[in-house]
Parts: structure tokens; sequence; C-alpha cells
């Protein structure tokens, strides 16, 4: 029963993942960061064609759980370095953090540039849980991509030779 729950699983998480892919690299292709929303498209449709096709790609369980676990932590938590800083309206003030997806930030609103960013600065952070969970699964993603990069350069490394006697 756990192994077609699994399979189920990947396939499932493959399916959407691909056509989300997809989907995403269609409509953002005029988008105002082409290079970042292209990346997250090819991603999401590389890692669902991997998980469609497990008799291509085998991942190894515990290999690729830990794996794919380790890079979505590591990976949302080193996109935290990237930071971006917004002024807008009539002087709103938005701070956000994470790469691909910004899932933390703060923000505030005066009646002048400066007292905004003031505000914005002493505000507390705020968690995005969509975003947060949309960056877990792109950083998973490149996780399970790593393992399947892995598993096929072992496969097409050449095997060694029997050793030459003189």
């Amino acid at each position: 029963m756990r192994g077609r729950a699994g399979a189920a699983a990947r396939q499932v998480l493959g399916a959407v993942s691909l056509v989300g892919g997809l989907t995403w690299i269609l409509l953002n292709v005029g988008a105002p960061r082409p290079l970042r929303d292209m990346i997250v498209g090819a991603v999401l449709a590389v890692g669902g064609l991997v998980l469609l096709m497990p008799h291509r790609v085998p991942l190894p369980g515990r290999a690729a759980a830990a794996t794919t676990i380790a890079a979505a932590v590591g990976g949302t938590l080193a996109g935290s370095i990237a930071e971006s800083a917004q002024l807008g309206g009539m002087w709103a003030y938005v701070m956000s953090r994470g790469w691909p997806f910004a899932w933390i930030s703060r923000g505030g609103t005066a009646d002048d540039a400066v007292t905004a960013r003031q505000v914005a600065e002493q505000a507390g952070w705020q968690v995005d849980a969509v975003n947060l969970a949309a960056d877990l699964y792109f950083w998973a993603l490149v996780g399970v991509l790593l393992v399947a990069a892995a598993g096929l350069a072992r496969r097409t490394a050449p095997a060694p030779g029997p050793a030459l006697q003189s």
C-alpha cells in the first residue's frame, strides 16, 4: 500500500509541476523579471518530467528524500539573502526578502518617502505562507533534479576496465 501511495503522489506532483511549469513560462514571457520566471518555469517543468518518469529516472528513496528536504530548507534560507525594496503610491515603502519568491516582508506608509521608509524599517517582518510554500516547493524540486542528475551521471560513467598486466 505504501508503494502505491508514493507512486500516486509522485504522479500527481509530477503532473501538476509539469503543467504548472509550462503554464508559468507561457504566462510570464513578457514579465518584468523574465530570467527569474523562466528559471522557475523550467525547474517546475523538468522536475515534473522527472517525477512522471520513474522508469527513465529512478530516484533512490532515502537519498532523494534527504537531498530534497535539505535543498528545500537550505535554498529557502539562502534565498532570504536576496532583498528588494519598493516605494509606491502616496508613500508606501515595502521591503521583502526571498528568492525566487519573496516570502517575508515588512512595510510602512506615511506622508513622505523618508518617513515611510523609517516606519517600514521599524515594523516587524511578516511571513507570506503561500510564497513560503511555493519557495520550499521550488527548492525541493531543485533537490530532486540534483539527485536525478547524480543518478544519470553515475549510470553514464564508464565502467572500470580490467587492469593491464605487464
